[in-house]
């Protein structure tokens, strides 16, 4: 019998789980320290439970600025009519958790997250924080007042009770930022995210500018007690001097490459083969920062499909000799330990 491509996908994602050693079953706790768990939309699972995931995509976006993103501007049912379809191929191909990485006042809506996890019947992870990039237009006035020590209060009070009184909690923290050197006010973001992420053990995801941003971020982190492996670089495709990425990554940091199309095949695979080359395989992510409902677009816009990892890169990667071991390390194993919740993670 032909073996489906999601079999196949499947079958390398357990197989790069038992090369990161995890397991399947409920969160469970280490017999060093306290419970390892992912928070999704609809409760926390063991990290195993991820199983093959695209790390950074949208079902939702509002780009009219801080000041005036609202509920109000959209109809969730639009929203859920226009994407459903599209996360539900992405679970016909293989895909079993999605990471939503909209941030607060550009969209993030959790109860439409959580409506969709049901019935499209994947896991999703939303988050919390503020994402500063973009000239700051997405940030909240408080955020320019408020001290590093404020601001993290508020997202652990989203992390402790709830994202708007949804009872959905964040599994992850997203801010942004702007090619670097950072302003003083995405320097703050970053500060505020360690004392977030200290507390809590929440990843912090960074939307990021360039790569000299992205080793200041690692810069302020260590400073802060936070260990590199409690950073994802986003974007970071963007950046042309690879030996940047690898810098990150000797800091420990995750490097996602997201942003995948048809057109950016050659370009992502040339990435996976230079990871592959200095032994830093176990910490790539993928994905393709792709959808979204545009609110303010007739009909929510075009709607980019999560389809091109699993229909054009995993071929080539097959093709380039990458092995269903290394495949399924990148897609299960990899993405279940950068989220993985350890509360109080802190560097050497």
């Amino acid at each position: 019998m032909r073996t489906s491509r999601r079999e196949f996908v499947r079958r390398g994602a357990m197989a790069g789980l038992a090369w990161a050693g995890l397991g399947g079953g409920c969160a469970t706790p280490s017999p060093r320290g306290p419970r390892v768990q992912v928070m999704t939309v609809t409760g926390p699972i063991a990290p195993a439970g991820m199983g093959v995931t695209l790390p950074h995509e949208h079902i939702l976006v509002d780009f009219i600025g801080a000041a005036q993103a609202s509920p109000e501007r959209y109809r969730a049912d639009d929203v859920i009519a226009l994407a459903l379809p599209h996360v539900r191929r992405a679970r016909e191909l293989g895909c079993e958790t999605l990471v939503d990485c909209t941030p607060a006042y550009i969209g993030r809506d959790a109860a439409l997250l959580k409506r969709l996890a049901g019935l499209a019947g994947v896991r999703i992870l939303t988050n919390t924080g503020y994402y500063g990039a973009g000239g700051n237009k997405f940030l909240p006035a408080h955020a320019f007042e408020e001290s590093a020590e404020r601001l993290a209060a508020r997202w652990l009070r989203e992390w402790r009770e709830g994202i708007e009184g949804t009872g959905v909690r964040p599994g992850f923290i997203k801010i942004g930022v702007d090619a670097g050197p950072l302003s003083e006010a995405h320097r703050k973001l970053v500060r505020a995210a360690a004392l977030a992420h200290l507390e809590s053990g929440l990843t912090i995801a960074a939307h990021t500018g360039n790569g000299v941003a992205a080793l200041e971020e690692l810069a302020v982190l260590k400073e802060a007690g936070v260990a590199g492996r409690a950073f994802i670089w986003v974007h970071a495709q963007n950046e042309t001097d690879e030996e940047l990425h690898l810098r990150a990554a000797a800091e420990g940091a995750w490097v996602e490459f997201d942003g995948l199309s048809a057109e950016s095949l050659d370009r992502h695979l040339g990435l996976a083969k230079l990871m592959k080359q200095h032994g830093y395989l176990g910490q790539v992510l993928w994905s393709h920062d792709a959808g979204w409902y545009h609110v303010g677009e007739p009909g929510g816009g075009a709607f980019r499909p999560f389809d091109t990892l699993f229909t054009k890169f995993l071929p080539a990667l097959r093709q380039n000799g990458f092995t269903e071991g290394e495949i399924g390390r990148m897609l299960a194993g990899n993405p279940s330990e950068a989220f993985a919740i350890r509360i109080r993670q802190r560097s050497g």
